[in-house]
């Protein structure tokens, strides 16, 4: 598979000569182009649930600091803490980015509950690297309630720089606390030689609730200790590493212009061999290896390198690993592209109209929008979209609140302690030096594919023409030739469609009676099972008692959920909210309204004439020659005096109104007669290599075909699509509808998976308050491919 490479700098110091014949470069480059690594971000519309409420979620799929292209279908499961699954749904990935919901059963439990993520490419590897998320579940009916895991024991671990602790070398040590509940914010430590254990060598604070650090110069047949307590009085003693009397140490220093690395030594004959490879998203950017590099030190600019994870691996002459490091890259120096809101209008009256405009930015396409009551918890703080791409998608141990990291705030000399504990765990050096690499036994499909099998009594039916005939709302009936191959077999594959599709099937030869023929279809997609432990979390369940009394963010909760059903029984306009909230523009519409389901997919280029001013096309002859210059890849070669479009060289399919037709027919289509072009790349329903598809106002738009309804006494069959997403309503003061609500007191104001951009006027966000919100939480997400860079905004508004 191909990944973008991203514009990183490359440097080689090549100083001498190293016998290993570079085994690890190539199985970096290997690993690297075959088995891209998939990590996923979730965000809720809030940060906790009362059981019978509507979850909402958004994700965001990438390929290391990317966002992905490998997968299209994202498969999320809600799990309880007995890993007993209670929901599960596919939601299609356009761009990397998908949405959906869980309501969540009025008998629900209190307790955590999970949401897991993943694609079935991600299935390949570790499953560690899903993303499963902890979800608060509040139900004042269950005998249970939760509460706040404040007194679960930790444990504290030691971690020298690179792995290595040697006689005489100054060497920097990270701490790690960690707990199966909350461990303590209020912490320190300090070393002492164990045959002086009432003299402190070294004393430190710890930065955070995960890590501190501190410095010691070693002795040899010195035994050090590390007592680290809490200020409830809770100690741990651990053991240092026993003190090496030779080896190398590598040392780090991450800074904003230049990342800074150093081998010191003791003990090492002269003329010995070692090489130092850095790489960042598994991709080689900087070697050396020498005889000579020993006590030097080098620089790596960082003008050219984006943020990320950067691993520092040192190998002996034969390739073994002696030392390794993680460190970030321009801590200080986040790259965030930051929306600007424009034109605030506040209100914090009851009821109130608010509203602000998102200034324009041409590499955005859209955004992902989330207001809260300013006294809400928000679902960023404990792990952002900025952690889950620099951190915890290759980091899977538990680390509290990682989004501290990335803060404005943040403490970068805490982030690189806290990376000094870790190790790079998306391969190991000394699996894929031997060429072993990841099993893959599930491919990325394209979208929803089905498999289908057609035998006549029985029998196979071999290279056979068969119809497939939708009878589709608003467009009539559409007809699809499919072919089988020499087993009886043929796939639909690239399909976007939610909920069903129902359709009938003829074969084309009359003389088969339609009772001979049987056609069975099997999803070419499945659900993968979760065989490993679900996470630990920072609560545990109380026996609740008669006196207990809702806490009162539990009765909003209630109160919102009884106004939710309120509103969406009396909202008679729900549809015309969503249309609101979705945001979509003509272009989309027209796409939607004639596409049908085998002709849709995220890599497509669509050409409007209805909606837009394409004048230059009305004087072109041939809509092929048009399109030249126009599609990137897109070529036409002369044949027999008729156009043949190609696509990276290869042939592609031309439809008329999802007709397949002959390039001599092109000529003879108007351009004045089309409604929409759109030039369909890689894999769609209705062919495999990619297709030109041409709509004409008269049978496109009115979607009418000769018959509007399929023909009687036709077998018909239905199809699973994508899940369909429940709308998010939220009242509209101002119309009657509305008038009826006794109580306002919603968390979430406004949620948005996907905020269209409009090219030609503000982008504008308008919500309405409850009855008591003076301040607002404003979080905005995106990525913008252009740059690489995130898309973020988060903060609270007045």
């Amino acid at each position: 598979m191909s990944k973008k490479i991203i514009s990183f700098l490359f440097m080689i110091m090549a100083l001498g000569y190293f016998r290993a014949q570079d085994k690890a470069e190539k199985a970096l480059e290997l690993f690297s182009e075959k088995y891209p690594q998939e990590k996923v971000h979730l965000v809720f519309n809030k940060n906790s649930f009362i059981a019978g409420e509507n979850l909402w979620f958004k994700s965001f799929v990438f390929d290391g600091y990317d966002i992905s292209a490998v997968s299209t279908s994202l498969f999320v499961e809600l799990y309880d803490s007995n890993k007993t699954q209670i929901s599960k749904k596919i939601v299609p990935l356009i761009n990397g980015q998908g949405s959906g919901n869980f309501t969540l059963p009025e008998s629900l439990r209190e307790g955590i509950y999970y949401v897991r993520a993943y694609t079935t490419w991600m299935a390949n590897f570790n499953e560690d690297f899903q993303a499963i998320k902890p979800v608060v579940v509040y139900n004042p009916s269950s005998p249970q309630q939760l509460m706040l895991n404040t007194d679960s024991k930790w444990t504290a671990s030691v971690f020298p720089e690179s792995g290595t602790f040697i006689d005489g070398i100054d060497t920097k040590f990270a701490v790690r606390l960690q707990s199966k509940g909350i461990t303590p914010s209020d912490w320190s430590g300090y070393v002492v030689d164990t045959e002086k254990p009432d003299v402190k060598i070294i004393s430190f604070k710890g930065f955070d609730q995960n890590v501190g650090a501190f410095s010691l110069n070693p002795k040899t047949g010195k035994k050090y200790q590390l007592i680290v307590t809490d200020s409830k009085g809770n100690k741990q003693v651990v053991d240092l590493p026993a003190v090496s009397d030779s080896g190398v140490h590598l040392q780090v220093t991450s800074g904003n212009e230049a990342i800074k690395f150093s081998l010191q030594s003791k003990n090492i004959a002269p003329g010995t061999l070692y090489k130092v490879i850095a790489m960042i998203n598994n991709q080689l950017i900087f070697k050396v290896n020498s005889e000579k590099i020993l006590e030097k030190s080098y620089s790596i600019p960082t003008s050219q390198l984006i943020n990320g994870i950067l691993q520092f691996t040192v190998f002996d002459a034969k390739e073994n690993v002696v030392a390794q490091r993680l460190c970030f890259v321009q801590p200080d120096l986040l790259k965030i592209n930051k929306p600007v809101l424009q034109s605030l209008s506040l209100n914090e009256s009851p009821r109130a109209s608010n509203s602000f405009n998102i200034a324009q930015n041409a590499n955005n396409e859209g955004y992902t929008v989330l207001v809260l009551d300013g006294n809400s918890e928000n679902p960023e703080d404990e792990n952002s979209l900025l952690s889950t791409l620099w951190l915890t998608g290759d980091i899977p141990s538990k680390i509290y609140t990682p989004a501290q990291y990335f803060a404005p705030n943040h403490s970068s000399e805490a982030l690189d302690a806290l990376l000094m504990t870790e190790k790079w765990k998306r391969f190991d050096w000394t699996t894929i030096m031997a060429g072993t690499y990841p099993i893959i036994s599930y491919q990325p499909q394209p979208y929803i594919s089905y498999k289908g099998k057609v035998t006549i009594q029985g029998k196979p039916a071999a290279d056979t023409d068969m119809n497939l005939l939708f009878s589709m709302p608003d467009k009539g009936m559409k007809i699809y030739q499919v072919k089988t191959d020499s087993k009886g077999f043929f796939s639909l594959r690239g399909l976007i469609f939610e909920d069903a599709i129902k359709f009938s099937y003829q074969l084309n030869d009359p003389k088969i009676p339609k009772e001979q023929v049987q056609v069975i279809f099997q999803p070419d997609f499945s659900f993968v099972p979760l065989k490993g432990s679900l996470p630990s979390n920072n609560y545990t369940l109380i026996q609740r008692t008669g006196e207990d009394q809702p806490t009162p963010e539990i009765k909003r909760y209630m109160v919102t959920k009884s106004n939710q059903s309120t509103i969406n029984e009396k909202a008679t306009l729900i549809e015309e909210v969503k249309l609101v909230q979705s945001k979509k523009d003509k272009t989309r519409e027209l796409n939607e309204k004639l596409s049908g389901p085998l002709f849709q997919g995220a890599n497509e280029t669509i050409f409007d004439f209805v909606n837009d001013n394409n004048n230059s096309a009305q004087g072109s002859m041939n809509i092929l020659q048009w399109l030249q210059g126009r599609v990137a890849g897109l070529t036409l070669e002369m044949d027999m005096g008729n156009y043949i479009p190609k696509l990276r060289g290869s042939t592609v399919n031309i439809y008329l109104d999802e007709m397949k037709i002959d390039p001599s027919q092109v000529s003879s289509v108007s351009t004045s007669d089309i409604a929409m072009v759109k030039v369909i790349k890689d894999f769609f329903g209705g062919g495999g290599g990619g297709a030109i598809a041409i709509y004409t106002r008269g049978g496109g738009i009115t979607g009418s075909v000769s018959n509007s309804s399929v023909p009687s006494k036709l077998k018909q069959i239905t199809l699973s699509g994508f899940d369909k997403e429940t709308p998010f309503v939220s009242p509209v003061y101002g119309n009657d509808n509305f008038k009826s609500i006794s109580q306002d007191l919603r968390s979430t104001l406004y949620w948005n998976p996907y905020l269209q951009i409009q090219p030609k006027e503000p982008t504008t966000v308008q919500f309405f308050n409850n009855d008591d919100a003076k301040n607002y939480k404003v979080i905005i997400m995106g990525f913008d491919e252009k740059s690489f860079a995130p898309v973020y905004y988060n903060e609270t508004i007045k």
